[in-house]
């Protein structure tokens, strides 16, 4: 039996996880999720390894292997980084067996990567990092429109006539939205229409990853957005790519977070074999 702990650090928030492993079993016994809002990233994956390991009564040095993604790799505390392309595949895999591609939306950009059934990346696509399709332009709009993100998904989803926005960089979508408003555009019209444009890009992603059959999971921040789930769905049927079918997970923001702890503990049985063979 081991423990090791899981540290995501994106762009708009930190997540942590702890998993106790015993064979091929994997039993979640902690998690945190702290958005940054221009506090420092690193005492935040501190103070959330620390409240993590309260929560599931361990401490520091029951922990065999620490791993990190995103941009955790200067966490000090930490054991080994993981590149989170790998940690949000095996992460996903195990949030959902029968993922076979992962539909990551993050705060600064989206990705959609091809996965096999143990969690191997096969192909995989990102947007630019100025881009309309992120988490933060999401929120931007949102704010600017006096909306609360637990509201944007049922309100996209009411919408009866939406507009899509055309622009890909996200400047100028902004400045779309500001035109759709001043034009009298309905809210849920105009967050449809984003969703729709966020969708349309990333399943084009999908398409020149090569995937043509098999479940998507969506990851991410926007994980739970089912304005955007929803958008997903309708783009797929738009482009006729029938043998795809989005889904997201209660847990999907933490998929990172999983995948670094779970490849940790591989890493970690590997370097003991290691270890007892150089000693026999």
């Amino acid at each position: 039996m081991i423990h090791t702990a899981g540290i995501d650090i994106g762009s708009g928030a930190v997540k942590t996880v702890l998993f106790r492993h015993e064979g091929d079993r994997s039993l979640w016994l902690a998690r945190r999720c702290e958005r940054i809002r221009r506090r420092d990233p690193m005492q935040l994956a501190q103070q959330s390894f620390n409240e993590a390991l309260e929560e599931a009564g361990l401490a520091a040095n029951d922990i065999e292997y620490i791993a990190t993604t995103g941009e955790g790799e200067n966490v000090k505390f930490a054991t080994g980084h993981f590149y989170s392309m790998t940690t949000h595949a095996r992460g996903a895999v195990h949030l959902a067996p029968e993922a076979r591609a992962v539909v990551d939306v993050g705060a600064l950009n989206g990705r959609a990567i091809w996965i096999d059934g143990r969690g191997k990346v096969l192909s995989y696509k990102m947007t630019s990092q100025c881009a309309s399709g992120s988490g933060q332009f999401l929120e931007n709009i949102a704010r600017y429109l006096g909306v609360a993100v637990e509201e944007i998904g049922p309100l996209s989803e009411s919408s009866k006539n939406p507009e899509k926005v055309s622009s890909i960089c996200a400047v100028l979508a902004e400045t779309d939205v500001i035109n759709m408003v001043s034009r009298g555009i309905a809210t849920p019209d105009i967050l449809k229409g984003i969703h729709l444009s966020m969708a349309s890009r990333l399943v084009k992603l999908l398409k020149v990853t090569g995937i043509t059959k098999g479940k998507v999971l969506i990851t991410g921040g926007l994980a739970l957005d089912t304005g955007l789930l929803a958008a997903l769905r309708e783009e797929l049927v738009n482009e006729k790519i029938t043998g795809l079918e989005a889904m997201n997970h209660p847990d999907s923001i933490y998929a990172g977070a999983i995948g670094a702890s779970l490849w940790g503990a591989f890493r970690h049985h590997r370097l003991k074999e290691l270890q007892q063979r150089a000693a026999a």
